[in-house]
């Protein structure tokens, strides 16, 4: 792995390059994808199956075929493996119980005067959810998107994931039986997206969509926002690292290559104090390369987005990491806790060396779907908010409007708007 030193001449170039690595050009295909959003919003099932045709390989023959049928995904459970299958149930039970912790609640004041003040939390009525798919599925994604959406209280869920060949993964489908999802649809793409943000003969309209996806999908996602509500653009997966001299190498390397064997585009950072560490994880890197089933993918990840870097002490590592926002960021340290506080922009933050990234991803409970590229600066990760609202709740007294009505008369008096003024007004002269 390239190793960088913070105190070289150079570092700010080949950091800021660092910081453009989710960068994604999804102006090059907006063109693409506005079209065959207009196909959808305008010819609905019939554009789906011919956007279908054309990009996945097959041809439905009826509208009725986009739907997976509900005995499809109950065989898939009752064939997958019973070891696999209580892992999917452990998982969910996990992730269900973390996202109960965040649900908002309802919630009134009384002031002395009789004023009541609070806010509604209502779920939306139908949610969105992009799972990709096709043989290489993540059930894991179906969950970390179905569960929070069933615990903010969502009424109709819909899921769309692509199928090449017509094919599915069966655990996927298991996955979708054990979530009790009855709509799946065989759509994937920004086909899928336009379908769920316009609504067609079959698909019905929801009212926010969530899940990760190609440039297509985080371009489809963008372009119908507005239209419905969205969690984030996600873009390549990516991981960071802060470590001190305590950490062990293999644990790093093998973390690392946990994000590069995602896809050719995934980021994997070091940032570390010791020089030695950095050169023994390099070394360590290169050894685990040549034991993954994805070896090829990992290593033009790691080639090209992959880089460690040396700094003079741990403030100094923190602060480049927070300029990075790392959708995933391991802390390796001594007293990992003791950092926390000067942490500021992540996804999700490991601390331990006991707490390897993909603990995350499948069984821990947060939410695997994280912002990435930097977004983590201002976006969170997926969870009950995302399938809920708040309405404001004002219940004025006779007191409370002769205590602030005027005021509220005189700004209104101020911005010209005599109607809002007089509004309040009428009911200070009874």
């Amino acid at each position: 792995m390239k190793i960088f030193y913070s105190s070289d001449d150079t570092f700010e170039a080949n950091f800021n390059e660092l910081l453009e690595r989710g960068k994604m050009d999804i102006e090059g295909v907006t063109s693409i994808v506005s079209g065959l959003l207009k196909e959808i919003q305008t010819e609905g099932n019939k554009a789906v199956k011919a956007q279908i045709a054309k990009f996945d390989r097959w041809e439905p023959q009826s509208d009725d075929a986009l739907l997976v049928s509900t005995e499809d995904m109950a065989k898939a459970y009752d064939n997958i493996d019973p070891t696999l299958r209580d892992a999917l149930h452990l998982a969910y039970d996990r992730i269900e119980s973390y996202h109960q912790k965040l649900m908002p609640k309802t919630w009134m004041d009384k002031e002395a005067n009789g004023t009541i003040l609070g806010q509604k939390v209502t779920a939306v009525d139908r949610a969105g959810l992009y799972i990709p798919g096709g043989k290489a599925a993540y059930p894991s994604s179906l969950l970390m998107n179905v569960i929070p959406a069933q615990v903010a209280g969502v009424e109709e869920i819909v899921v769309c994931t692509p199928a090449p060949d017509n094919e599915l993964n069966e655990l996927l489908l298991a996955a979708c039986h054990l979530c009790k999802v009855t709509k799946v649809f065989r759509v994937g793409g920004a086909s899928a997206i336009g379908a769920m943000a316009y609504g067609t003969e079959t698909i019905p309209k929801v009212d926010v969509i969530t899940g990760p996806g190609n440039i297509f999908v985080a371009t489809a996602k963008k372009l119908v926002y507005g239209e419905v509500n969205i969690d984030m653009i996600a873009g390549p997966s990516e991981i960071g690292i802060l470590a001190d001299e305590t950490a062990r190498e293999d644990y790093i390397a093998i973390d690392l290559l946990s994000q590069a064997e995602h896809d050719e585009m995934a980021s994997s950072i070091l940032i570390t104090t010791d020089e030695e560490l950095a050169n023994r994880v390099s070394d360590k890197v290169e050894e685990f390369l040549g034991t993954l089933s994805r070896e090829e993918i990992a290593r033009k990840s790691i080639e090209e987005r992959g880089a460690i870097i040396v700094t003079k002490d741990m403030d100094e590592a923190i602060a480049l990491m927070n300029e990075i926002a790392p959708e995933h960021l391991e802390v390796i340290t001594k007293d990992p806790m003791s950092l926390l506080d000067s942490i500021k922009h992540a996804g999700a933050i490991f601390l331990g060396e006991n707490t390897p990234e993909p603990i995350g991803d499948y069984v821990a409970g947060p939410n695997h779907t994280l912002p990435t590229g930097g977004t983590a600066k201002f976006y969170s990760p997926l969870s009950v908010e995302n399938f809920l609202k708040k309405s404001s709740i004002i219940s004025m007294s006779k007191k409370g409007m002769e205590e602030i009505g005027e005021q509220c008369a005189l700004i209104a008096n101020t911005e010209g708007l005599t109607a809002h003024e007089e509004s309040v007004r009428i009911r200070l002269r009874d």
